[in-house]
C-alpha cells in the first residue's frame, strides 16, 4: 500500500470516501495524485460523477478519507483531507483538490 501519493497517478477501480459519518462508495475509473500549484502540494482525486450529491455531501462537510482500491486490492489511505476546491472535468468527471 502507498503511504503518500506522488505526482504519478496511481489508478483504481473503487474508492471508498469517508465523509463525516458517512462512507460513500464509487466504482469506475479512479485516479488520484499529488499536484503542486504555488510552490505547494494539494491531493487531488479523479472521479465519475454519476450522483450531483456525492459533490454536495463533500461540499457540505468540508473533510473527507480516501481508501482507494483496484481489483479488491487496497492501494492506498488517505489522513484526513479539508476539501480545498472541486471541478468537473472536460469528459465530465469529478475532481477533488484537498490538503491534510
Amino acid at each position: 500500500m502507498t503511504l503518500f501519493p506522488g505526482v504519478r497517478p496511481i489508478h483504481g477501480d473503487s474508492v471508498h470516501l469517508g465523509v463525516g459519518t458517512d462512507t460513500l462508495h464509487i466504482t469506475g475509473d479512479v485516479v488520484c495524485q499529488v499536484v503542486y500549484q504555488s510552490g505547494r502540494g494539494y491531493f487531488e482525486l479523479t472521479l465519475p460523477d454519476d450522483d450531483p450529491e456525492q459533490r454536495r455531501s463533500l461540499e457540505r462537510h468540508g473533510q473527507y478519507v480516501v481508501e482507494l482500491y483496484r481489483a479488491g486490492e487496497s492501494l492506498y489511505v488517505s489522513p484526513p483531507l479539508t476539501l480545498i476546491s472541486t471541478r468537473r472535468t472536460s469528459t465530465g468527471a469529478l475532481v477533488l483538490r484537498g490538503a491534510p
